[in-house]
Protein backbone atom coordinates (compact mmCIF):
# COMPACT_ATOMS: atom_id res chain seq x y z
CA UNK A 1 0.00 0.00 0.00
CA UNK A 2 1.43 3.35 -0.80
CA UNK A 3 1.65 6.27 1.79
CA UNK A 4 -1.20 8.52 -0.32
CA UNK A 5 -3.55 5.34 0.18
CA UNK A 6 -2.78 4.89 3.96
CA UNK A 7 -3.06 8.24 4.81
CA UNK A 8 -6.74 8.03 3.17
CA UNK A 9 -7.72 4.58 4.83
CA UNK A 10 -6.53 6.11 8.78
CA UNK A 11 -8.54 9.22 8.09
CA UNK A 12 -11.44 7.77 6.64
CA UNK A 13 -11.59 5.65 10.16
CA UNK A 14 -10.98 8.05 12.26
CA UNK A 15 -7.32 6.43 13.12
CA UNK A 16 -5.72 10.36 13.30
CA UNK A 17 -3.49 8.90 16.52
CA UNK A 18 -2.22 6.08 14.63
CA UNK A 19 -1.53 8.10 11.43
CA UNK A 20 0.43 10.81 13.54
CA UNK A 21 2.28 7.43 14.75
CA UNK A 22 3.37 6.16 11.14
CA UNK A 23 4.01 9.59 9.57
CA UNK A 24 6.78 10.60 12.60
CA UNK A 25 8.83 7.08 12.06
CA UNK A 26 11.71 7.15 9.90
CA UNK A 27 11.16 5.75 6.79
CA UNK A 28 12.20 2.08 6.69
CA UNK A 29 9.69 1.59 10.35
CA UNK A 30 7.27 3.32 7.75
CA UNK A 31 7.42 1.08 4.97
CA UNK A 32 7.30 -2.11 6.92
CA UNK A 33 3.58 -0.92 7.86
CA UNK A 34 2.64 -0.33 4.79
CA UNK A 35 3.95 -3.70 3.59
CA UNK A 36 1.67 -5.25 6.46
CA UNK A 37 -1.59 -3.31 5.36
CA UNK A 38 -1.50 -4.87 1.93
CA UNK A 39 -3.13 -7.79 4.11
CA UNK A 40 -4.95 -5.87 6.08
CA UNK A 41 -8.88 -5.50 6.02
CA UNK A 42 -9.52 -2.16 7.75
CA UNK A 43 -12.97 -1.94 6.28
CA UNK A 44 -14.10 -4.09 9.36
CA UNK A 45 -13.46 -1.20 11.37
CA UNK A 46 -16.66 -0.27 10.02
CA UNK A 47 -17.67 -2.34 12.63
CA UNK A 48 -16.93 -0.21 15.77
CA UNK A 49 -19.84 1.73 14.74
CA UNK A 50 -22.05 -0.34 13.84
CA UNK A 51 -24.96 -1.56 16.57
CA UNK A 52 -24.35 -5.44 17.43
CA UNK A 53 -28.11 -5.99 15.50
CA UNK A 54 -30.10 -8.36 17.55
CA UNK A 55 -31.46 -12.57 17.16
CA UNK A 56 -33.94 -12.85 15.03
CA UNK A 57 -37.13 -15.52 16.20
CA UNK A 58 -35.30 -18.53 17.14
CA UNK A 59 -36.90 -21.63 15.96
CA UNK A 60 -36.61 -25.26 15.50
CA UNK A 61 -35.38 -26.80 12.31
CA UNK A 62 -35.93 -30.17 10.71
CA UNK A 63 -32.65 -32.74 11.28
CA UNK A 64 -32.21 -35.30 9.14
CA UNK A 65 -31.66 -37.88 11.84
CA UNK A 66 -29.42 -41.24 11.89
CA UNK A 67 -32.43 -43.64 10.96
CA UNK A 68 -33.19 -41.49 8.04
CA UNK A 69 -29.62 -41.47 6.93
CA UNK A 70 -29.56 -45.51 7.63
CA UNK A 71 -32.81 -45.73 5.84
CA UNK A 72 -31.12 -44.35 2.35
CA UNK A 73 -27.65 -44.44 3.18
CA UNK A 74 -27.13 -46.57 -0.14
CA UNK A 75 -29.06 -43.94 -2.46
CA UNK A 76 -27.00 -41.10 -0.68
CA UNK A 77 -23.71 -42.73 -0.84
CA UNK A 78 -24.35 -43.70 -4.65
CA UNK A 79 -24.79 -39.74 -5.71
CA UNK A 80 -21.78 -38.63 -3.34
CA UNK A 81 -19.15 -41.22 -4.79
CA UNK A 82 -20.94 -39.76 -8.43
CA UNK A 83 -20.34 -36.92 -7.63
CA UNK A 84 -16.99 -36.93 -6.21
CA UNK A 85 -15.91 -39.18 -9.24
CA UNK A 86 -17.02 -36.07 -11.23
CA UNK A 87 -14.67 -33.91 -9.51
CA UNK A 88 -17.30 -31.62 -8.22
CA UNK A 89 -16.28 -31.69 -4.72
CA UNK A 90 -13.56 -29.90 -2.88
CA UNK A 91 -12.43 -29.52 0.53
CA UNK A 92 -11.02 -26.77 2.71
CA UNK A 93 -9.31 -26.88 5.90
CA UNK A 94 -9.01 -23.94 8.56
CA UNK A 95 -5.74 -24.50 9.62
CA UNK A 96 -4.51 -20.88 10.88
CA UNK A 97 -4.92 -21.75 14.39
CA UNK A 98 -2.02 -21.83 16.98
CA UNK A 99 -1.41 -24.65 19.40
CA UNK A 100 -1.07 -22.21 22.09
CA UNK A 101 -3.46 -23.78 24.31
CA UNK A 102 -2.15 -26.90 23.69
CA UNK A 103 1.51 -25.81 24.77
CA UNK A 104 2.63 -25.56 21.53
CA UNK A 105 4.22 -22.15 19.52
CA UNK A 106 3.27 -24.09 16.25
CA UNK A 107 0.34 -24.86 13.95
CA UNK A 108 -2.07 -26.30 16.09
CA UNK A 109 -2.47 -28.98 13.14
CA UNK A 110 1.25 -29.88 13.18
CA UNK A 111 0.52 -31.43 17.36
CA UNK A 112 1.66 -34.71 18.05
CA UNK A 113 -0.95 -36.59 20.02
CA UNK A 114 0.62 -39.83 19.67
CA UNK A 115 1.22 -42.00 22.78
CA UNK A 116 4.25 -44.56 21.55
CA UNK A 117 4.62 -42.74 18.09
CA UNK A 118 4.30 -39.64 16.01
CA UNK A 119 0.48 -39.06 15.37
CA UNK A 120 0.29 -35.48 13.90
CA UNK A 121 -3.09 -33.44 14.16
CA UNK A 122 -2.75 -33.41 10.03
CA UNK A 123 -1.63 -36.86 9.44
CA UNK A 124 -5.28 -37.36 10.92
CA UNK A 125 -6.87 -35.28 8.52
CA UNK A 126 -4.69 -36.97 5.54
CA UNK A 127 -5.56 -40.24 6.68
CA UNK A 128 -9.52 -39.37 6.97
CA UNK A 129 -9.40 -38.09 3.20
CA UNK A 130 -7.25 -41.16 2.46
CA UNK A 131 -10.65 -43.41 3.00
CA UNK A 132 -12.77 -41.32 0.38
CA UNK A 133 -9.73 -42.03 -1.95
CA UNK A 134 -9.33 -45.40 -1.56
CA UNK A 135 -13.10 -45.64 -2.14
CA UNK A 136 -13.70 -43.65 -4.95
CA UNK A 137 -10.47 -43.81 -6.90
CA UNK A 138 -10.10 -39.80 -6.80
CA UNK A 139 -8.49 -37.53 -5.42
CA UNK A 140 -10.18 -34.48 -3.69
CA UNK A 141 -8.79 -31.18 -4.16
CA UNK A 142 -8.04 -29.56 -0.72
CA UNK A 143 -7.57 -25.69 -0.08
CA UNK A 144 -6.11 -25.52 3.00
CA UNK A 145 -6.29 -22.01 5.07
CA UNK A 146 -3.32 -21.02 7.10
CA UNK A 147 -2.47 -17.41 8.58
CA UNK A 148 0.06 -14.76 8.33
CA UNK A 149 1.78 -16.77 11.65
CA UNK A 150 2.33 -20.17 10.10
CA UNK A 151 1.70 -20.24 6.26
CA UNK A 152 5.75 -20.97 6.10
CA UNK A 153 5.94 -23.40 8.66
CA UNK A 154 3.14 -25.54 7.59
CA UNK A 155 4.24 -25.76 4.09
CA UNK A 156 7.79 -26.80 5.33
CA UNK A 157 5.90 -29.42 7.63
CA UNK A 158 3.95 -31.09 4.93
CA UNK A 159 6.49 -30.93 2.82
CA UNK A 160 9.00 -32.56 5.35
CA UNK A 161 6.02 -35.35 5.55
CA UNK A 162 4.95 -35.69 1.72
CA UNK A 163 1.60 -34.83 3.03
CA UNK A 164 1.34 -38.14 4.54
CA UNK A 165 0.81 -39.70 1.20
CA UNK A 166 -1.51 -37.61 0.19
CA UNK A 167 -0.66 -36.42 -3.92
CA UNK A 168 0.42 -33.12 -3.23
CA UNK A 169 -0.43 -31.81 -6.83
CA UNK A 170 -4.04 -31.17 -5.28
CA UNK A 171 -3.07 -29.63 -2.37
CA UNK A 172 -3.66 -25.93 -2.50
CA UNK A 173 -2.60 -23.44 0.05
CA UNK A 174 -3.78 -19.93 0.84
CA UNK A 175 -3.28 -16.96 3.89
CA UNK A 176 -6.45 -16.25 5.34
CA UNK A 177 -6.84 -12.41 5.32
CA UNK A 178 -5.90 -10.45 8.95
CA UNK A 179 -8.06 -7.64 10.65
CA UNK A 180 -6.12 -4.82 12.57
CA UNK A 181 -6.55 -5.23 16.53
CA UNK A 182 -8.34 -1.87 18.38
CA UNK A 183 -8.37 -0.86 22.06
CA UNK A 184 -11.04 0.16 23.62
CA UNK A 185 -10.85 3.46 22.15
CA UNK A 186 -11.02 2.13 18.70
CA UNK A 187 -7.32 3.10 17.70
CA UNK A 188 -5.17 0.52 16.20
CA UNK A 189 -2.60 -1.00 18.19
CA UNK A 190 0.67 -1.86 17.67
CA UNK A 191 3.01 -5.33 18.63
CA UNK A 192 5.93 -3.87 17.56
CA UNK A 193 7.00 -0.33 16.65
CA UNK A 194 6.68 -1.11 13.45
CA UNK A 195 4.06 -3.72 13.05
CA UNK A 196 0.21 -3.32 13.61
CA UNK A 197 -1.46 -5.78 16.21
CA UNK A 198 -3.02 -8.23 13.78
CA UNK A 199 -5.45 -10.89 13.97
CA UNK A 200 -7.20 -13.66 11.34
CA UNK A 201 -10.69 -12.01 10.20
CA UNK A 202 -12.78 -15.41 11.83
CA UNK A 203 -13.68 -18.54 10.46
CA UNK A 204 -15.87 -16.77 8.37
CA UNK A 205 -13.56 -15.13 5.56
CA UNK A 206 -12.70 -18.16 4.31
CA UNK A 207 -14.44 -17.73 1.11
CA UNK A 208 -13.33 -13.89 0.88
CA UNK A 209 -9.62 -15.41 1.87
CA UNK A 210 -9.35 -17.82 -0.86
CA UNK A 211 -10.92 -15.49 -3.90
CA UNK A 212 -8.52 -12.69 -2.89
CA UNK A 213 -5.67 -15.56 -3.65
CA UNK A 214 -7.55 -16.23 -6.72
CA UNK A 215 -8.63 -20.24 -5.92
CA UNK A 216 -12.32 -19.78 -6.24
CA UNK A 217 -11.65 -19.10 -9.99
CA UNK A 218 -9.11 -22.57 -9.89
CA UNK A 219 -12.36 -24.25 -8.11
CA UNK A 220 -14.00 -23.35 -11.19
CA UNK A 221 -12.35 -24.11 -14.11
CA UNK A 222 -11.32 -27.44 -12.34
CA UNK A 223 -15.10 -28.48 -11.79
CA UNK A 224 -15.99 -27.85 -8.41
CA UNK A 225 -19.65 -27.50 -7.24
CA UNK A 226 -18.93 -28.16 -3.73
CA UNK A 227 -16.91 -27.31 -0.91
CA UNK A 228 -16.24 -29.13 2.42
CA UNK A 229 -15.54 -26.63 5.04
CA UNK A 230 -13.97 -28.38 8.05
CA UNK A 231 -11.95 -27.33 11.59
CA UNK A 232 -8.61 -28.85 12.02
CA UNK A 233 -8.65 -29.59 15.34
CA UNK A 234 -11.45 -32.51 14.98
CA UNK A 235 -9.05 -36.10 14.44
CA UNK A 236 -12.32 -38.19 13.81
CA UNK A 237 -13.33 -35.60 11.04
CA UNK A 238 -14.82 -37.40 8.01
CA UNK A 239 -13.91 -35.16 5.16
CA UNK A 240 -15.67 -35.29 1.58
CA UNK A 241 -18.18 -38.13 3.31
CA UNK A 242 -20.17 -39.31 0.22
CA UNK A 243 -23.59 -40.18 2.13
CA UNK A 244 -23.55 -36.20 3.52
CA UNK A 245 -22.35 -35.22 0.32
CA UNK A 246 -25.10 -37.47 -1.39
CA UNK A 247 -27.51 -36.27 0.74
CA UNK A 248 -27.10 -32.70 0.62
CA UNK A 249 -26.93 -32.78 -3.45
CA UNK A 250 -30.45 -34.63 -2.88
CA UNK A 251 -32.03 -32.51 -0.25
CA UNK A 252 -31.31 -29.34 -2.92
CA UNK A 253 -30.45 -27.32 -0.20
CA UNK A 254 -27.45 -24.77 -0.68
CA UNK A 255 -25.54 -25.87 2.45
CA UNK A 256 -25.08 -28.95 4.77
CA UNK A 257 -24.10 -28.66 8.19
CA UNK A 258 -23.26 -31.90 10.26
CA UNK A 259 -24.35 -32.08 13.68
CA UNK A 260 -24.12 -34.39 16.95
CA UNK A 261 -26.71 -34.42 19.77
CA UNK A 262 -25.50 -32.17 22.59
CA UNK A 263 -23.74 -34.49 25.27
CA UNK A 264 -26.14 -32.02 27.18
CA UNK A 265 -27.70 -29.04 27.16
CA UNK A 266 -24.87 -26.29 28.12
CA UNK A 267 -22.32 -27.59 26.01
CA UNK A 268 -19.99 -25.32 24.41
CA UNK A 269 -20.88 -25.96 20.24
CA UNK A 270 -23.67 -23.72 18.35
CA UNK A 271 -26.89 -25.35 18.47
CA UNK A 272 -28.31 -25.60 14.50
CA UNK A 273 -31.53 -23.60 14.34
CA UNK A 274 -34.17 -21.14 12.11
CA UNK A 275 -33.93 -17.61 12.37
CA UNK A 276 -36.41 -15.50 10.82
CA UNK A 277 -37.39 -18.63 8.90
CA UNK A 278 -33.44 -18.94 7.75
CA UNK A 279 -31.08 -21.58 8.95
CA UNK A 280 -28.71 -20.42 11.04
CA UNK A 281 -27.02 -21.41 14.64
CA UNK A 282 -26.79 -20.44 17.44
CA UNK A 283 -24.44 -19.93 19.77
CA UNK A 284 -24.16 -22.01 23.20
CA UNK A 285 -23.75 -18.59 25.08
CA UNK A 286 -26.56 -16.87 23.12
CA UNK A 287 -28.66 -19.63 24.53
CA UNK A 288 -31.52 -18.44 26.97
CA UNK A 289 -33.18 -20.78 29.62
CA UNK A 290 -36.51 -20.80 27.51
CA UNK A 291 -34.97 -21.65 24.81
CA UNK A 292 -32.85 -24.85 26.40
CA UNK A 293 -36.01 -26.04 28.02
CA UNK A 294 -38.47 -26.03 24.99
CA UNK A 295 -39.47 -29.27 23.13
CA UNK A 296 -40.29 -30.14 19.86
CA UNK A 297 -43.44 -31.80 18.51
CA UNK A 298 -41.97 -35.05 19.67
CA UNK A 299 -41.39 -33.95 23.78
CA UNK A 300 -37.73 -33.85 22.86
CA UNK A 301 -35.27 -30.77 23.29
CA UNK A 302 -35.74 -27.86 20.67
CA UNK A 303 -31.75 -27.59 20.11
CA UNK A 304 -30.10 -30.65 20.91
CA UNK A 305 -27.87 -30.88 17.61
CA UNK A 306 -24.91 -29.33 17.82
CA UNK A 307 -22.79 -28.18 14.85
CA UNK A 308 -19.52 -29.77 14.57
CA UNK A 309 -17.69 -27.30 11.82
CA UNK A 310 -18.30 -29.66 9.05
CA UNK A 311 -19.95 -28.17 6.17
CA UNK A 312 -20.48 -28.75 2.56
CA UNK A 313 -21.24 -25.17 0.57
CA UNK A 314 -22.41 -25.11 -3.18
CA UNK A 315 -19.82 -22.84 -4.99
CA UNK A 316 -22.43 -20.85 -6.99
CA UNK A 317 -24.41 -19.81 -3.80
CA UNK A 318 -20.99 -18.88 -2.53
CA UNK A 319 -20.08 -16.57 -5.13
CA UNK A 320 -23.49 -14.51 -4.52
CA UNK A 321 -22.71 -13.96 -0.98
CA UNK A 322 -19.43 -13.14 -1.83
CA UNK A 323 -20.75 -10.41 -3.29
CA UNK A 324 -22.66 -9.40 -0.05
CA UNK A 325 -21.12 -7.63 2.92
CA UNK A 326 -20.54 -10.57 5.60
CA UNK A 327 -21.57 -9.43 9.22
CA UNK A 328 -18.48 -8.65 11.33
CA UNK A 329 -18.91 -9.50 14.92
CA UNK A 330 -16.64 -7.23 18.07
CA UNK A 331 -15.08 -9.34 20.09
CA UNK A 332 -13.38 -8.43 23.48
CA UNK A 333 -10.00 -10.25 23.71
CA UNK A 334 -6.36 -10.13 25.75
CA UNK A 335 -4.34 -8.84 22.76
CA UNK A 336 -0.42 -7.78 23.59
CA UNK A 337 0.51 -4.10 22.85
CA UNK A 338 3.16 -1.24 22.94
CA UNK A 339 3.38 0.83 25.68
CA UNK A 340 6.05 3.75 26.00
CA UNK A 341 8.54 3.00 28.97
CA UNK A 342 11.30 4.93 29.94
CA UNK A 343 13.46 2.20 31.52
CA UNK A 344 13.30 0.03 28.09
CA UNK A 345 16.24 0.22 25.77
CA UNK A 346 13.97 0.39 22.68
CA UNK A 347 11.61 3.22 24.40
CA UNK A 348 9.11 0.62 24.58
CA UNK A 349 7.63 -2.61 26.40
CA UNK A 350 5.14 -5.14 24.97
CA UNK A 351 2.28 -5.61 27.62
CA UNK A 352 0.98 -8.92 27.55
CA UNK A 353 -2.65 -7.99 29.76
CA UNK A 354 -4.48 -10.88 32.02
CA UNK A 355 -7.81 -9.84 31.33
CA UNK A 356 -9.77 -8.73 27.95
CA UNK A 357 -8.15 -5.47 26.95
CA UNK A 358 -8.98 -5.19 23.22
CA UNK A 359 -11.26 -5.54 20.56
CA UNK A 360 -10.54 -8.83 17.65
CA UNK A 361 -12.89 -7.87 14.91
CA UNK A 362 -14.45 -11.11 13.06
CA UNK A 363 -16.70 -13.21 10.57
CA UNK A 364 -18.42 -16.40 11.79
CA UNK A 365 -19.03 -19.14 9.76
CA UNK A 366 -22.42 -19.40 11.16
CA UNK A 367 -23.38 -15.89 8.78
CA UNK A 368 -22.18 -17.56 6.34
CA UNK A 369 -24.80 -20.67 6.78
CA UNK A 370 -27.33 -18.18 7.72
CA UNK A 371 -26.88 -15.76 4.37
CA UNK A 372 -26.78 -19.65 2.28
CA UNK A 373 -30.78 -19.42 3.16
CA UNK A 374 -31.34 -23.18 2.70
CA UNK A 375 -29.57 -26.06 4.61
CA UNK A 376 -29.52 -29.55 5.45
CA UNK A 377 -28.49 -30.79 9.35
CA UNK A 378 -26.97 -34.01 8.99
CA UNK A 379 -26.87 -36.14 12.28
CA UNK A 380 -23.71 -38.00 12.57
CA UNK A 381 -22.33 -40.02 15.91
CA UNK A 382 -20.27 -38.28 18.09
CA UNK A 383 -17.90 -41.45 18.93
CA UNK A 384 -17.59 -41.94 15.46
CA UNK A 385 -16.97 -38.22 14.27
CA UNK A 386 -16.16 -35.63 16.75
CA UNK A 387 -13.38 -35.35 18.59
CA UNK A 388 -12.06 -31.79 18.90
CA UNK A 389 -8.96 -30.99 20.35
CA UNK A 390 -9.43 -27.31 21.86
CA UNK A 391 -7.82 -27.34 25.36
CA UNK A 392 -4.64 -29.19 27.05
CA UNK A 393 -6.84 -31.22 29.60
CA UNK A 394 -10.70 -31.81 30.28
CA UNK A 395 -13.30 -30.97 27.85
CA UNK A 396 -12.18 -31.41 24.43
CA UNK A 397 -8.90 -31.44 25.33
CA UNK A 398 -5.49 -33.85 23.59
CA UNK A 399 -6.89 -36.86 26.03
CA UNK A 400 -10.44 -36.89 25.07
CA UNK A 401 -9.28 -36.98 21.76
CA UNK A 402 -6.79 -39.80 21.99
CA UNK A 403 -9.31 -41.84 24.26
CA UNK A 404 -11.74 -41.52 21.43
CA UNK A 405 -9.44 -42.96 18.94
CA UNK A 406 -7.95 -45.70 20.95
CA UNK A 407 -12.16 -46.42 21.29
CA UNK A 408 -12.22 -46.70 17.67
CA UNK A 409 -8.76 -49.16 17.33
CA UNK A 410 -6.55 -46.59 16.51
CA UNK A 411 -3.11 -46.96 17.35
CA UNK A 412 -1.63 -44.25 19.23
Amino acid sequence: MDLVNFENIMKMYCQDIVLDKVLAMDEKDRNRILRQCDFLDFSFLKALNDKESERGLIEPIRTMKLSEIEEKKDYFENIGIEAIKAGKVGALVLAGGMGTRLGSEHAKGMFDIGLTKPVYIFQRMFENMMDVVDKTGTWIPLFIMTSLFNDREIKEFLAEHKCFGYNPKYVKFFVQDMSPCVDTDGNILFSKPDEFAMSPNGNGGFYSSMMNAGLDEYAKENGIEYINVFAIDNVLQRIADPIFVGATIDSGCATGAKVVKKSDPGEKVGSICLEDGMPSVIEYYDMTEELLEQKDADGEPAYEYGVILNYLFRLKDMDSIARKEMPVHVVKKKVPYLEKSDSSPTGYILVKPDEPNAYKLETLTLDFVRMMGSCLPFEVIREREFAPIKNAMGVDSVQSARNMLLAIGYEL
